[in-house]
C-alpha cells in the first residue's frame, strides 16, 4: 500500500471512529430499542467502499468495531458480536449490490442499514437463544430506511465532490 492511501485509509479509519463514538453517546428514543443508531459510520464505509473497494470497507469497518469496542463497550461481549456481524454483513451486502447495479447509493445504503440489522438480530439469538430478541426487528427495520436514506444521500454527497486524484 503506497503512503497516500495508507495516509487516506487511516484518516477514514480515524473519521468512522470518531462518528460511532459520538453516536453511541446519543441513544434513540431513550435507549429504549437497543441497536437503534443512525449509522454515522456507515458514511465512511461507503465512500470507501465505493473509493477504494471490498477489501478496505471491510478492514476500516472491523477495525472500528475494534476500536470503539476497546474505548466503549468492551471486547469479545455481546455487543461486541452484535456490531461485529452487522458491520461484515452490512459492507458484504452493499458490495455485492454495488456491483450488480441495480440500485443507486442510496438504494444500496437502505439495503446496507437492514442486512444490519438483521444481521445483529440474528447474532443476538444465536447468542442469547431468546425468542424475545425478535420483538426488536420490525422497529430495527423500520428505523432502517429513513437512516439508510439519510446516509446514502450524505455518502452521494460526499462521491460527488471528492477528487479522485
Amino acid at each position: 500500500m503506497d503512503t497516500k492511501k495508507l495516509t487516506r485509509m487511516s484518516m477514514l479509519l480515524s473519521i468512522s471512529i470518531v462518528l460511532g463514538i459520538i453516536e453511541s453517546f446519543l441513544p434513540l428514543f431513550d435507549g429504549s430499542i437497543p441497536g437503534l443508531k443512525i449509522g454515522l459510520a456507515n458514511i465512511v464505509i461507503i465512500f470507501t467502499l465505493y473509493t477504494y473497494g471490498l477489501k478496505e470497507a471491510i478492514l476500516i469497518s472491523i477495525i472500528r468495531v475494534f476500536v470503539i469496542g476497546l474505548l466503549r463497550t468492551g471486547l469479545f461481549n455481546y455487543p461486541f458480536f452484535f456490531s461485529l456481524s452487522g458491520a461484515f454483513v452490512s459492507v458484504v451486502v452493499m458490495y455485492l449490490l454495488k456491483k450488480i447495479k441495480i440500485f443507486s447509493i442510496v438504494g444500496i445504503s437502505v439495503c446496507g442499514a437492514l442486512s444490519h440489522n438483521l444481521a445483529q438480530i440474528f447474532t443476538s439469538y444465536f447468542l442469547l437463544k431468546v425468542n424475545s430478541v425478535f420483538i426488536y426487528l420490525p422497529y430495527l427495520l423500520i428505523f432502517s430506511i429513513p437512516t439508510g436514506i439519510i446516509v446514502g444521500i450524505v455518502s452521494k454527497s460526499l462521491l460527488k465532490y471528492y477528487d479522485f486524484n
